[in-house]
C-alpha cells in the first residue's frame, strides 16, 4: 500500500507535472504542467501539527528563551488538563508524542468540541484539540473504546488549511491547479483552499458521520474508492485522466 503515494508522484512526472508535489494528508498538489524544469517533482512538508514547516500562526507562542511551543503547552498545563478531563478516553501516543516542536500528540477517543470547551473553561482559550483521524495501527492502553483516533493539541490559531494556503501562495499555485487528500474533518477544511478535496474511503468507514461535513461544502469534496495510500494514488490518477 506504501508503494501507491509513491507510484502516484511518478504518475504526476510523466504527466509533465513538475511543480513541487505534495502527495499526502491534506497537502495541495499541482494537477496541470507547470514552466518549472526539473526532471522529478519536489516533494516537501506542510505539516502544521508538529511536522518540519510550520506555516500557520501560533499567535503568542513562539519559539525563543521560553522554550519550544511544545515545552510552553506543557507548562500551561493544558495536557493534564485534557488527560484528567478524558481519563481512561485519552492518552499520550507513545512514542510518537516524544520529541516535538509544537503540538501535543495524544490517541483515544473524545469529543474535540468538547476538550475545546473544556480548555477555553481553564483559561486556555490559545489553544484546540484536533481530531487527526483514526489511528490506523499500534496498541493503547486505553482499554474497550469505540474507536482509537489521533488528536493534537495546537495553538488556535494553527490550521492545516492556513498552511496549505501559505505553502502554495510561496510556490506560486493557483487554486485551480491543486488538489488535496486526507481523512479526517481537520484535512477537510484544506478542501476550501484547493480546486477537488479528495476524502479518502477509509475517513468514512472509520467516521460514516464525516459524510454530513462532506454535503456541507458545495461539492468541492469527492471520495475515492480506495483508502489509504491506495486512496491518495486513485486521487492523483483519476484527476490527471479527467485533465486530459
Amino acid at each position: 500500500m506504501r508503494r501507491r503515494p509513491l507510484l502516484a508522484v511518478i504518475a504526476l512526472a510523466a504527466a509533465g507535472v513538475v511543480a513541487p508535489v505534495l502527495p499526502v494528508e491534506a497537502r495541495p498538489v499541482p494537477v496541470t504542467p507547470t514552466t518549472v524544469s526539473v526532471p522529478v517533482p519536489q516533494v516537501s512538508s506542510a505539516t502544521t501539527t508538529g511536522g518540519s514547516l510550520t506555516l500557520a500562526s501560533t499567535g503568542d507562542l513562539q519559539p525563543g528563551d521560553r522554550g519550544s511551543i511544545y515545552e510552553q503547552v506543557r507548562a500551561m498545563g493544558a495536557p493534564d488538563l485534557l488527560l484528567e478531563h478524558f481519563a481512561g478516553r485519552l492518552e499520550y501516543h507513545h512514542p510518537w508524542h516524544h520529541d516535538r516542536e509544537v503540538s501535543h500528540l495524544f490517541r483515544g477517543f473524545v469529543d474535540a468540541s468538547e476538550a475545546d470547551a473544556v480548555l477555553a473553561e481553564h483559561g486556555f482559550e490559545a489553544l484546540r484539540l484536533v481530531d487527526n483521524g483514526a489511528m490506523h495501527s499500534g496498541t493503547h492502553t486505553l482499554g474497550d473504546l469505540q474507536q482509537i483516533r489521533v488528536y493534537h493539541l495546537i495553538p488556535a490559531g494553527v490550521s492545516k488549511a492556513k498552511a496549505v494556503a501559505a505553502h502554495m501562495r510561496a510556490r506560486g499555485l493557483r487554486r485551480e491547479d491543486c488538489i488535496a487528500a486526507g481523512d479526517s474533518r481537520e484535512d477537510l477544511a484544506v478542501g476550501a483552499e484547493v480546486g477537488t478535496f479528495w476524502l479518502v474511503a477509509n475517513a468514512i468507514e472509520r467516521d460514516p458521520t464525516i459524510r454530513e461535513a462532506v454535503v456541507r461544502l458545495d461539492g468541492t469534496v469527492r471520495v475515492t474508492e480506495a483508502g489509504y495510500g491506495p486512496g491518495v494514488y486513485e486521487a492523483v490518477v483519476t484527476t490527471l485522466a479527467e485533465r486530459r
